[in-house]
């Protein structure tokens, strides 16, 4: 498994991670939000939605990954969104995208 993956599954069972399109626009709304990742397969009505939240409140994006992957990943058959709430997971899953998929503000 991919190393960024893993520390997605890691966040996860760590209880850092949120998921679900709802509870992760509140984390981004509340400002609990250190990063959100989205699958490459999502919506353009979802990537649009979650694009123009993070951006509003500058949080950042990482986009990458299908649904099937990052839901894998966490113990899901699949997931589109998550939201990282600690810091130290955000950087580190960050750069994780970073060096999978290259460049990026995250």
């Amino acid at each position: 498994m991919n190393k960024t993956l893993s520390s997605l599954g890691l966040a996860m069972r760590a209880g850092k991670l949120v998921s679900g399109e709802a509870a992760v626009l509140k984390a981004v709304r509340n400002g609990e939000a250190h990063l959100v990742v989205m699958a490459q397969d999502a919506s353009a009505g979802t990537a649009k939605k979650l694009a123009d939240k993070c951006g509003s409140y500058n949080v950042p994006l990482a986009v990458g990954f299908t649904r099937f992957e990052l839901g894998g990943a966490v113990g899901k058959p699949q997931g589109v969104m998550f939201a990282v709430t600690d810091p130290g997971f955000a950087r580190m899953i960050a750069g994780g995208f970073r060096s999978t998929f290259g460049g990026g503000e995250y």
